[in-house]
């Protein structure tokens, strides 16, 4: 991705927890006929001891893009993270045009399918035990009849996909001076929402 040095991060603890906050992504690949092909599906991040670990996630076994898993050409998953449109009236230079701040994390790879069932249930086990964490009653596999989950993986393909390459991007008014970033910062907070909020944090923190 076009990356302007003052925008680009480094630190893999803030890039991990970048994909960690904003897990469902766009996984895309190169089918049979070089088109590139996408699937929109929530991903995790998981730390193996290789320089920048690996990605687990699944797909249904109708969609077509599992076939391209194992191929020799790399994919590239996209986590998308806050963004939002900077307006010019913000800033306290005059002469400025309109932007937009935002944050994303660029993944390669190669994913691989899980053949084994059991292991394919065991990836499908982590993404929901990640997700439920948060509520009050979280699901687990053992509300369901025994074996009946173990069956259902007929109808998915779990993958893992080995990180050969991260690129992270953080857009957030660095080229601006601080008023004009600060500036354009508490016009995110009086327009509110949540991703206004958290492009505004983000502008605030990157001076």
């Amino acid at each position: 991705m076009y990356m302007p040095s003052q925008f680009e991060t480094k630190d893999a603890a803030t890039i991990h927890a970048a994909m960690r906050a904003n897990p469902f992504a766009t996984l895309v690949g190169e089918d049979g006929d070089g088109l590139p092909f996408a699937t929109h599906l929530p991903m995790l991040h998981v730390a193996d001891g290789t320089p920048h670990g690996h990605l687990i996630g699944h797909v249904a076994r109708a969609n077509q893009h599992w076939r391209l898993f194992g191929s020799a050409t790399p994919a590239l998953a996209i986590f998308a993270g806050p963004n939002a449109y900077i307006s010019p009236t913000w800033y306290a230079s005059d002469d400025m045009v309109p932007t937009w701040n935002y944050q994303a994390v660029h993944v390669y790879g190669r994913p691989v399918p899980v053949a084994d069932d059991h292991a394919a249930l065991d990836i499908v086990v982590r993404l929901s035990a990640h997700f439920e964490a948060a509520l009050p009653k979280p699901w687990t596999i053992d509300k369901m009849t025994p074996g009946k989950a173990l069956a259902m993986m007929k109808g998915i393909v779990a993958f893992t996909m080995p990180i050969d390459r991260i690129e992270a991007k953080s857009k957030m008014g660095q080229n601006r001076t601080d008023a004009d970033r600060l500036g354009a910062a508490s016009a995110l907070e009086a327009r509110g929402g949540e991703a206004n909020l958290a492009v505004a944090r983000a502008m605030r923190a990157a001076g």
